[in-house]
């Protein structure tokens, strides 16, 4: 009988590691995130399985994996070496995301939604990167020790998809938790690129880390994005005043380091 050949096997997770794995000396994007704030629920891995890309599993710490909605301001955007665009390159975003893991082993975030206050970049990474990102109406808000995040979608459907979120921060965390850890330092995005599957590296210092108390969320932006709406509070609330970031470019060949290409 001819041998067909075996697709090799899954290899285990990488670590998960708070440092990036490794220097980007040549960004395909730079930005910055600032004045994050990060709100976690946990999910079985079976609920969430079949809406991630073809390629990969749920990421899971003690056979939990989470869903993550993540409210920040975007700031300076740009292509390559060139300075960050001031206006098109700054605005509000608030994601709803899954965590994944690859046969390689590459742990990374998934992205069931991105809601951005700038119409020019949501259209450009639509079409160019086929991220699910949507036009919305957005504001940040900080007054002392609060900051406040609202969100109402304009376009594409479901139009009137909202979050409004207020945390009081709080002290600086000296040293995160490994569930900490594993919800924050992600580095890498999985995604499907026109039926293929994608890994896009990312690199930036070791997030800053302060404990934060959820003091207002309403929201419909998880169930817009396909997934059960929650029904207690989130089991993690963290914030941080953000870092700079920067995104490699494709590799030719799947590896670590980048995503399988034409």
């Amino acid at each position: 009988m001819p041998h067909i050949p075996q697709p090799p096997a899954p290899v285990p997770p990488q670590p998960v590691t708070p440092d990036a794995p490794g220097l980007i000396a040549r960004p395909l994007l730079t930005q910055s995130w600032l004045d994050l704030t990060f709100l976690h629920w946990a999910a079985d891995p079976a609920d969430v399985a079949g809406l991630l890309p073809p390629g990969t599993v749920p990421d899971t710490l003690d056979g939990v994996t989470y869903v993550g909605l993540v409210a920040f301001r975007m700031h300076r955007v740009g292509w390559f070496r060139l300075p960050g665009v001031p206006y098109l390159g700054s605005f509000p975003e608030t994601n709803v995301r899954l965590y994944s893991v690859d046969a390689h082993g590459r742990r990374g975030v998934v992205f069931r939604s991105l809601d951005a206050s700038r119409l020019v970049p949501v259209a450009v990474a639509r079409a160019g990167f086929r991220l699910p990102y949507a036009w919305s109406r957005m504001a940040i808000d900080a007054e002392g020790d609060t900051v406040v995040y609202t969100s109402r979608r304009r376009w594409p459907a479901p139009r009137g998809a909202r979050s409004r979120i207020a945390v009081r921060v709080g002290g600086p965390i000296g040293e995160p938790t490994a569930l900490e850890h594993f919800l924050t330092a992600r580095w890498g995005l999985h995604s499907a690129f026109f039926g293929r599957s994608m890994f896009l590296p990312n690199a930036h210092p070791r997030w800053p880390l302060h404990r934060a108390e959820l003091v207002e969320c309403e929201e419909d932006l998880i169930a817009a994005a396909g997934l059960p709406a929650p029904e207690r509070d989130p089991v993690s609330v963290l914030y941080s005043p953000g870092v700079p970031v920067r995104f490699a470019r494709p590799a030719r060949r799947p590896g670590p380091a980048g995503i399988p290409t034409p």
